[in-house]
């Protein structure tokens, strides 16, 4: 069972950017709960410190991250990735959770937070070996240190990021573009 887990994952893995499609449709499709002004405001800044952590984790790993292939960077230990080993797939995650709130379907928040770690926990189980095997001790240390899922503090001596602001917000265009026309379709769907 678990080996079938980690080859879904490794299958997911070459198609992760497509994961969240049917939620977004999801969103735009189920009519809104009515709900008060605040719950998408919450919305709105989940999906900014989503995407906040996001853009401090590209700082650190760079356009690696955009990668389809097994090909691999240097393993990263600083910023985000100091305090949890997968920022970004957590930031997808708040993202994808915000959205929720913002389009007024509250009770669905939950359910796209379980389904995204699922599959995102079936990609991480295959990296994990990827790593380990690419990586070796280097890895195996650096997973024993650094939590999976929930960050922990980690001492505040991390290298300087790799990689500019202007390089990370370029790696990033695309979720950035991605969140602003998401926004522009909710206020469609809500103001009708």
């Amino acid at each position: 069972m678990y080996d079938t887990f980690v080859r879904l994952g490794g299958w997911l893995f070459k198609y992760r950017t497509s994961l969240p499609l049917p939620i977004a449709a999801a969103l735009l499709l189920i009519p809104a709960q009515d709900l008060p002004p605040a719950v998408f405001l919450i919305g709105a800044a989940l999906v900014a410190w989503g995407e906040r952590l996001r853009l401090e984790s590209v700082r650190h790993i760079g356009a690696i991250s955009r990668t389809r292939s097994d090909r691999l960077g240097p393993l990263v230990s600083s910023g985000p990735f100091a305090w949890v080993r997968n920022p970004l797939y957590l930031g997808n995650i708040m993202l994808w959770v915000g959205f929720a709130l913002s389009a007024g379907l509250a009770w669905l928040a939950p359910v796209i937070a379980a389904l995204l770690f699922a599959a995102y926990h079936a990609v991480v189980l295959w990296e994990e070996q990827l790593l380990a095997a690419r990586l070796g001790d280097a890895y195996r240390e650096y997973a024993a240190r650094v939590p999976r899922w929930i960050p922990r503090p980690a001492p505040s001596s991390s290298p300087r990021p790799a990689f500019s602001w202007r390089e990370a917000l370029f790696s990033e265009r695309g979720t950035l573009m991605a969140i602003a026309g998401g926004y522009v379709l909710l206020y469609l769907k809500l103001r009708t």
